[in-house]
């Protein structure tokens, strides 16, 4: 079976690179540094699905983009969940966040319209994602 990324994920984000067992997205609200880690795997939608060495696989992962948003953006606090009630496929929202951000304190999800990037800053955003993590993950060649 043939992994597919959810229609959802698809529309609400940019692809950054795969790395060997997730798919790196940029989620496209530019309210704040927002990456989401999906492991390529078919009918997965919570982690104990995945093999055990998957699930190892999945949280260095998972540490590699924390640490490079940390290293990058310098957040107030690092969000790092899976929900699911929306998209069932598992991933991982990893969001960078500031005591001055629009919904601080609160969470993300409806807390505000969702901003949109103009082209060059969310294409400098993807490249400044590439950069910190390079050697880590592959870049799809477009």
């Amino acid at each position: 079976m043939v992994f597919t990324l959810d229609d959802r994920l698809q529309k609400d984000t940019t692809i950054v690179g795969r790395f060997e067992l997730c798919l790196l997205l940029l989620h496209r609200d530019s309210n704040y540094p927002w990456f989401i880690l999906v492991p390529q795997r078919m009918g997965v939608t919570e982690v104990h699905h995945l093999s055990l060495p998957e699930q190892q696989l999945l949280l260095a992962e998972s540490a590699l983009v924390a640490k490079a948003l940390t290293s990058l953006f310098s957040p107030d606090k690092l969000n790092i969940a899976m929900l699911g009630n929306i998209v069932a496929q598992l991933h991982i929202h990893h969001v960078a966040r500031f005591k001055n951000d629009i919904s601080w304190p609160g969470p993300v999800w409806g807390a505000a319209p969702a901003g949109e990037y103009a082209l060059d800053v969310l294409e400098t955003r993807v490249r400044t994602m590439q950069k910190a993590l390079a050697g880590k993950m592959t870049i799809d060649k477009n």
